[in-house]
């Protein structure tokens, strides 16, 4: 039987057994409904208009609208006889009605008879209501009865054909599924070995025709051949970065999609061309060979490896790395490049982080300064006799304030030297400049500090110095920046040597303290951004030297440290006349 067939009848019948259960459960509930109707038709309303004119007929002395409602209700009740002998009894209460108001005499006997008939049609229609009741709830159980034997039956039906006919329709699934995955992992014997007349039949004889084909081209060599070099392609092509593969003479041997994408060029464009000729059109090609030795020229020099593209109307970021392919030949002894393998590594994420990194501690650190600076003013004025005399308690605390005030402003103005040297937007302004001078402003704005901590610091320098072609605000910040770190790591009491020698075209500056030094294991680490050496508790950010190191070596200076434990650091800084 087909799949399809199967489908249809089970789903058929599912439909039928639906529709059967509907149906007796809307006649269960329909006959329930009619029993209901019935009782409140016949007898409910009986029973009200009687109760009503039982009280008409007590009010009647005392009311003159009694009589009105009471005839009103016998209408009524006149309309609705529904059981046998009520007519009558209806009848015998109308004339009595007629003769209590035919009659002036003694009225009180006629009422009772009134009364008594009353009595009889509200007996009569409880008595219908209790055998109503009583063929309802016995619709009732027949209903359930029937609905129940339905719905059992509709669930057994259902319940079969739940479990068999998808166990029929998955089984043979399952087998092709086991069979394919086999074939996947290259077990060509295997076949499949249901037989069946449904659609599942025609595809185990094509899967099995196709088992015996792949069996049998599978045994030549060439199969492995084709294996390997598929199961290669498919590496690449799944990398995520562009990969452009060129044999020993420049030709491209393989490139993977996201390559294809940036080039902006098809596979057959590419593949088995010469980079050299693609080159002369393309300028993207050309920058990856400039510097690749035996396809570039000699004496090329080495680009950035660092390269922005536009992709897809996006400017995307790529390191690209050059890896050379070679080989030793059977029986030889020495390497031969057999090719080059060029890799584009994607960091726009990464470069997108930096900027908006740089962008943020920029933007921080310029609103940041105009409100530090405010409360530095307003410090300066707060210790002035013009604003009123302060106690002790009150210029320790501007002393905190004034502190904590410095601190932030150092802070801040580290960021955005900082910010300035991740955008790549330091300026120089290079000219001529006395070192003497620099020297003795950087003495003078860490005076103040340094006998705060009652640090001594000494000028040791060469007579006769000539002028230093240097940046003279940079190299000030980070001479500096040196004599600060070197009081705030000095103990109290100690001196601090600055001093400058000249060597050939070469002039050191010097800055030498008598601290607890610097491990050998954190000094190559000591410029890096936000390092800061391990079990110090001075304040800071760890980017002072870091700034350092980009001022110095923006002017083509070189900087370095010199430091033992427990015997002092200097840190050096050369620059060339």
């Amino acid at each position: 039987m087909k799949i399809k067939t199967k489908l249809t009848l089970g789903v058929g019948l599912l439909f039928l057994l639906i529709i059967l259960l509907s149906l007796v459960s809307g006649g269960s509930v329909l006959t329930l409904k009619n029993d209901t109707n019935n009782i409140l038709k016949a007898n409910y309303n009986s029973l009200n208009y009687s109760r009503k004119m039982m009280i008409s007929l007590d009010e009647e002395a005392y009311d003159q609208t009694a009589k009105k409602r009471f005839k009103a209700n016998m209408e009524l009740q006149l309309q609705n006889i529904t059981e046998t002998g009520e007519g009558e009894i209806t009848q015998r209460l109308k004339d009595h009605v007629k003769e209590l108001n035919a009659t002036d005499q003694n009225k009180e006997p006629i009422r009772q008879l009134i009364r008594q008939d009353i009595l009889q049609i509200m007996q009569l229609n409880m008595t219908a209501i209790q055998r109503k009741s009583k063929l309802a709830n016995d619709s009732s159980d027949d209903a359930l009865f029937w609905i129940v034997l339905t719905g059992s039956s509709c669930f057994l039906i259902a319940f079969i054909l739940l479990v068999q006919l998808p166990r029929n329709i998955s089984k043979p699934i399952k087998e092709l599924t086991e069979s394919i995955r086999q074939i996947a992992s290259r077990n060509y014997k295997q076949r499949v070995a249901f037989e069946s007349h449904s659609e599942f039949g025609d595809l185990a004889k094509s899967f099995n025709t196709m088992a015996e084909k792949l069996d049998e081209y599978n045994s030549t060599q060439l199969a492995e051949v084709l294996y390997e070099k598929k199961r290669i392609e498919t590496l690449i092509n799944n990398m995520n970065d562009p990969v452009i593969g060129l044999d020993e003479h420049g030709k491209i041997m393989f490139v993977n999609n996201e390559a294809i994408n940036i080039l902006n060029l098809s596979k057959s464009d590419l593949l088995g061309v010469a980079a050299k000729e693609l080159a002369l059109s393309n300028d993207l090609v050309r920058s990856l060979i400039r510097d690749m030795k035996g396809i570039a020229g000699k004496n090329v020099p080495k680009e950035d490896p660092f390269m922005n593209i536009f992709v897809n109307g996006k400017e995307h970021y790529f390191e690209k790395e050059l890896v050379p392919i070679s080989i030793i030949p059977t029986g030889e002894r020495e390497q031969q490049l057999i090719g080059n393998v060029i890799i584009l590594r994607n960091i726009t994420s990464f470069k997108e982080l930096e900027f908006a990194k740089t962008n943020f501690m920029a933007t921080i650190s310029h609103e940041l300064k105009t409100p530090i600076s405010s409360i530095k003013m307003s410090l300066q004025l707060l210790e002035t006799k013009d604003v009123g005399t302060i106690n002790n308690d009150q210029r320790q605390l501007i002393s905190s304030i004034r502190e904590d005030n410095e601190r932030l402003l150092k802070i801040t103005g580290e960021l955005l030297n900082l910010s300035q040297i991740e955008t790549g937007n330091i300026k120089l302004f290079m000219k001529p400049s006395d070192p003497y001078q620099l020297i003795h402003q950087s003495v003078e704005a860490t005076l103040k500090e340094a006998e705060y901590n009652q640090i001594k610091i000494v000028v040791q320098t060469e007579e006769n110095l000539p002028l230093i072609s240097m940046d003279m605000d940079k190299t000030q910040w980070v001479l500096i920046n040196l004599l600060i770190n070197a009081i705030h790591y000095s103990p109290k009491g100690e001196t601090i040597t600055i001093s400058l020698k000249q060597d050939s075209n070469k002039f050191r500056f010097e800055v030498t303290d008598h601290g607890g030094g610097i491990s050998e294991e954190y000094v190559s680490r000591i410029f890096d951004r936000y390092f800061q050496v391990p079990g110090i508790s001075k304040p800071g950010t760890g980017l002072g030297l870091a700034i350092c190191k980009e001022f110095i070596e923006a002017q083509g200076g070189i900087i370095g440290v010199e430091s033992q434990l427990a015997k002092g650091s200097t840190f050096y800084f050369l620059i060339e006349q």
